[in-house]
């Protein structure tokens, strides 16, 4: 990871999974080619009720521990197939980024998943964040944040909200995943959000409040 540059005024980070982009059918699609793969019965649509949490924490609940290696591997090895062209951008994922962008911010990406199959998803979708990190999740979040000195972080999950409040970030939480409104308050989200079509509107307010730089940008 390298360090915030000096060029950019502030950073914004963002969650993939259900938060920029809708991958629950990708990810239905690995985990049935998963099934088929090993005859280990998942129920999917309990998988897919709650997506955020990384993949070795989900296939505890279906393979004996020391198999969940082997399994992961087959998933992720099934998922650049299966996974990235099913998987459409979520609605207002592209504006937020340029959004970030255009008042002279960094927009970066911290996510759990598998930073390759990451990448692939943002590359299929045209999503240009200034840096991807992957492989991190909930509180572990935060040191990608700090280190990228992340003001503000927007993700769909109480496990995103939780990592922005241990970085000290602002916690903007979009109810589009597996989180509801209350669930998402609960966890202590700054802000609250139906989804990312709203955001550009907020982040132009709330750099108007905290960077009067800003409203002259």
């Amino acid at each position: 990871m390298t360090s915030l540059p000096r060029t950019h005024r502030f950073t914004v980070g963002f969650d993939l999974d259900l938060t920029l982009v809708d991958s629950k059918p990708g990810i239905r699609a690995a985990y049935e080619s998963l099934v088929a793969t090993t005859g280990t019965p998942i129920d999917i649509d309990l998988v897919c009720g709650r997506l955020g949490p990384p993949l070795e924490h989900e296939l505890l609940n279906w393979f004996p521990a020391e198999k969940v290696d082997w399994a992961a591997d087959i998933y992720r090895d099934a998922y650049p197939k299966l996974g990235i062209a099913p998987s459409p951008a979520m609605p207002g994922a592209r504006e937020a980024i340029a959004a970030v962008q255009e008042l002279g911010g960094r927009a970066i990406v911290v996510t759990a998943k598998y930073p390759v199959n990451a990448r692939l998803h943002l590359d299929h979708l045209g999503l240009a964040p200034d840096v991807l990190i992957g492989d991190l999740w909930a509180e572990d979040k935060a040191l990608a944040l700090r280190e990228h000195g992340a003001s503000v972080y927007v993700g769909d999950h109480v496990g995103d909200v939780r990592g922005a409040r241990t970085a000290g970030a602002l916690s903007v939480a979009v109810a589009t995943g597996p989180c509801d409104v209350e669930e998402l308050r609960a966890a202590g989200a700054d802000v609250l959000l139906a989804d990312l079509t709203a955001f550009p509107a907020w982040l132009r307010d709330y750099r108007a409040a905290t960077d009067p730089a800003a409203s002259r940008a």
